[in-house]
């Protein structure tokens, strides 16, 4: 979950109207407007009954990319735009602020690189970015196009240029004061007729075909630079839904919808088309609860199964904003998970609880101590019945951790919600810091860490993922030396977790990042039932210096949190909706859940639930042929999910 030890605490003040308290503060600047990368120091008091107060005022900002606030209050602009600031006391006195960051002047209108000669009756569409004096690229800036001789070509108010005859023009791209020219050749199209391939003509939704194409000319020799563009047009099945569907410039399609679709590439008045059949994906399995080890005096957060030294299963989960307790349970029959001990530590929140590889040692965060001293805790679990604290680690961790993570004897733990340390327990009594991985972007946070082969996957927020050698070798690094060798920002600033997944069908390599929105804020009172936002991301960094973003899983009305993969099956947990179980087989693209790719669902609805019959699950892992999930609300569960159904034939050849 996110930093929400620290956050409940800000929210808890931010709800609280000062004039409960009869203080007020005030700014002495008033109408701040700044210019990008200006500073200004801000001043601001506490009156009450027209007195002013010695109470400190903190001011902060939630939009950290933009604006800057250092503990002196401080602030600096980052980036344009109109952003809300807000001062709190200890009182829990609170107002808004608004700050103004001026746009600086437009300097300059990149223009991708364009063809030295267009086709005449193709199309072609500008690339084009604009840069400010501030060195900033203008998001959605106000931009006018022209053709000089529209008899030749004419461009729209996007930038697409649509070509009539042999001759040439320029385009003009104008962005306040400043102007791009650029020139344009069009010539008479050789194109005659195109040749279209696929790799099929029958499949399931979700299935990828690749489509290639030839365009030919009068002679029958290939036009190499021809500008290709796909579309499709499809029947569904089921006459009450669209043929839903997407294809890409590169000839890649795939269908949410079983009926039949025709894709079609075109260069201007060259096309050639084929047919797909497409049947229903058929991955549905049904899914049933097996057992419960119920928790309903506080919230329950993450977890973890292992196998014990013994040969038996255990289970180890963690509690929120409550007393600092850790569970260990007995879960050898699923169907009967049985609470065996608890380790108890100065904290509000253990929010995350991981075993090693050897299933000797446990270690839990801490959030919320009564001393500040937010580190983790380390356990000797080779009795899980006998769990001992055998040592603690608080250094640098001031500002909470909260996510762990355990991996050839070093623990990962992120510190303050900036980094992460790494921590060597060779020794687990004298555990000790080797070396730390920060960005060094603005405003940079952290929520999460993973480690896979040497690699460590960490989600920043709007930084995105980041793949760190930590031993890897495939970057030089080691855990004394993190190197970041690859990364991955996608548009909404939410990457919560990551998973790394490398597809057992086809070979290639995934990321999965999910994010994590509470649209509607969180209630964690007992009573407060939650709703959440965000899906999951799937990148495909088989590539590594060009990670492509190419499918998406999303649940509608709730989001994701914490999941697991597995022999090319997804286990997530979607909060409010419960865990979801899906088919990632084959090539990924597209709206997995539209293509029918969710095997089975399930919600954890407890009566006696610490807020009753309020499903809000945190994370799923499988588990010897169960599927093990805990909830904030109710504890952990188990379930089994029935046998696979035989397979058919996926793309099929004429």
């Amino acid at each position: 979950m996110m930093k929400l030890t620290r956050i409940y605490v800000l929210a808890f003040l931010l709800t609280v109207p000062a004039a409960i308290f009869g203080q007020k503060i005030v700014l002495e600047q008033e109408n701040i407007v700044l210019e990008v990368g200006a500073k200004q120091k801000l001043n601001a008091y506490v009156i009450q009954d027209g007195k002013k107060l010695e109470t400190p005022v903190r001011i902060l900002s939630r939009a950290r990319k933009s604006l800057s606030i250092d503990d002196e209050n401080t602030l600096t602009a980052l980036l344009p735009g109109t952003f809300d600031i807000i001062a709190i006391s200890p009182g829990a006195a609170r107002e808004t602020f608004q700050v103004t960051v001026n746009f600086p002047p437009i300097a300059e209108i990149k223009v991708d690189d364009v063809p030295n000669k267009i086709y005449a009756g193709t199309p072609i569409t500008l690339t084009y970015t604009v840069i400010d004096k501030a060195d900033l690229v203008r998001e959605n800036p106000s931009v006018s196009f022209s053709s000089k001789n529209e008899s030749i070509a004419t461009v729209n108010s996007f930038g697409m240029i649509t070509t009539y005859k042999s001759g040439k023009t320029s385009i003009e791209i104008k962005s306040e004061d400043v102007v791009n020219t650029v020139n344009i050749n069009v010539v008479k199209n050789p194109i005659t007729r195109i040749e279209l391939t696929a790799d099929g003509d029958q499949a399931r939704t979700g299935d990828v075909f690749h489509f290639t194409a030839k365009a030919l000319d009068a002679k029958g020799n290939v036009v190499t630079d021809a500008p290709l563009y796909y579309s499709y047009n499809g029947v569904s099945d089921n006459t009450s839904h669209n043929a839903a569907g997407l294809i890409k410039q590169d000839g890649r399609f795939v269908a949410d919808e079983a009926g039949m679709y025709t894709v079609t590439v075109s260069c201007g008045v060259a096309s050639a088309s084929k047919t797909l059949k497409i049947s229903p994906r058929d991955v549905a399995r049904k899914i049933d609860v097996v057992g419960q080890g119920s928790v309903t005096d506080k919230h329950t957060s993450d977890f973890w199964v292992w196998e014990g030294i013994d040969g038996r299963d255990y289970a180890v989960t963690g509690t929120w904003g409550a007393d600092g307790t850790a569970y260990f349970w007995d879960v050898t029959d699923p169907a009967n998970m049985t609470k065996i001990d608890s380790v108890q530590v100065d904290a509000r929140t253990v929010n995350d609880v991981k075993i090693s590889e050897d299933g000797t040692i446990c270690v839990i965060s801490r959030e919320g101590a009564s001393d500040r001293k937010n580190g983790l805790v380390i356990i000797d679990v080779k009795n899980p019945r006998d769990a001992k604290i055998i040592s603690r680690f608080d250094e640098n961790m001031t500002g909470g951790v909260h996510n762990v993570f355990i991996a050839d004897n070093h623990i990962y733990a992120l510190s303050g919600g900036q980094k992460y340390y790494i921590i060597n327990i060779e020794d687990p009594t004298k555990p000790y810091a080797v070396s730390k991985f920060e960005l060094d972007t603005p405003g940079h946070s952290i929520h999460d860490v993973w480690v896979e082969d040497g690699i460590a996957y960490s989600s920043n927020w709007s930084d995105g993922l980041q793949l760190v050698d930590v031993g890897n070798g495939i970057a030089g690094g080691s855990v004394k030396n993190p190197t970041q060798f690859a990364s991955y920002a996608y548009p909404n600033n939410a990457n919560h977790a990551a998973f790394p997944y490398r597809s057992k069908s086809t070979g290639k390599f995934y990321v999965i990042g999910g994010d994590e929105i509470f649209p509607y804020g969180l209630n964690t009172q007992k009573g407060g039932v939650n709703r959440a936002a965000g899906y999951l991301h799937i990148v495909d960094f088989t590539d590594l210096d060009n990670p492509e973003e190419i499918a998406r899983f999303e649940v509608p009305n709730a989001g994701s949190h914490n999941y697991w993969i597995e022999d090319d099956i997804l286990y997530v947990a979607f909060y409010n909706e419960g865990v979801r179980i899906v088919d990632l087989s084959g090539e990924l693209m597209g709206d997995l859940r539209a293509q029918g790719r969710e095997m089975a669902w399930i919600v954890p609805n407890d009566p006696n639930g610490y807020t009753a019959n309020a499903p809000f699950t945190w994370g799923a892992q499988l588990y010897k042929g169960h599927v093990f999930y805990s909830d904030f609300n109710s504890g952990l569960w188990s379930a089994k999910l029935e046998p696979e159904k035989p397979k058919e034939t996926k793309i099929q050849s004429k």
